[in-house]
């Protein structure tokens, strides 16, 4: 990433975290959806119970002062950042799953419009999740309302590719062996209790680092998988 070509704050660390607040809905950058690089993005009707865990990265010198979806200029210095899908704005809480880090941030912008990627932060949102010298790193999104207790900090457990999720065991067996005969040796079953009834998915890993899994998802995609996501041990 090229460094800021406008001076930062001198403490990044004392810019306070966005405070959830009641807002209307955005008169721009809010359709029933959208077309970008030949994909199409429906926006949520409400961010109430959203919660993804994926890949973030930062965006800053070059958009410094653009107009973001929703109208408002671009501060790579304010507590803000993009989303591909929850209404402008919202806020969320984007925790840091490799160091435990969260902020707590107000999304006026869409994007990151690259594969894996879930959320776009801003310069001193990546600062604080000591994420901008990687450039990227792996990360919860929650989506927050007015009031809501924002103390609980995401596990920073291991994590895997998620390829796959089967009521029938022979499923996800036959999926792990599929996966081993095309170079894909990580890969093996978890079983979990849903409801009383055994689920079994398939899960590849750990993943180390967002490279890993950029490659791993790749992978995937060539072979037919399009829905393989991060999950958590």
């Amino acid at each position: 990433m090229p460094p800021p070509t406008v001076p930062p704050p001198k403490d990044l660390g004392a810019i306070p975290d966005a405070i959830p607040k009641p807002e209307p809905r955005s008169a721009r950058g809010n359709p029933p959806f959208y077309n970008v690089l030949g994909k199409r993005y429906f926006v949520l009707p409400t961010a109430e119970g959203y919660l993804e865990r994926g890949v973030a990265s930062w965006y800053g010198p070059g958009f410094h002062e653009a107009t973001t979806s929703n109208g408002e200029p671009y501060d790579m210095y304010a507590m803000t950042a993009a989303h591909k899908t929850l209404p402008l704005p919202s806020y969320v809480q984007v925790t840091n799953l490799k160091n435990g880090r969260s902020v707590v941030l107000r999304v006026n912008d869409r994007g990151p419009f690259k594969d894996s990627r879930i959320i776009d932060l801003s310069y001193t949102a990546a600062a604080k999740l000591d994420m901008l010298r990687d450039g990227t790193t792996f990360v919860e999104v929650r989506a927050l309302t007015p009031g809501t207790d924002t103390s609980q900090i995401a596990p920073t457990n291991e994590m895997y590719v998620q390829a796959g999720a089967f009521s029938a065991e022979n499923n996800a067996a036959n999926l792990v062996a599929q996966l081993r005969s095309q170079g894909v040796s990580k890969g093996f079953v978890r079983t979990d209790a849903i409801n009383g009834k055994p689920m079994y998915r398939v899960r590849i890993g750990p993943i180390p680092t967002v490279g890993e899994f950029d490659r791993i998802i790749a992978r995937l995609k060539s072979l037919g998988i399009a829905d393989a996501r991060l999950a958590l041990d």
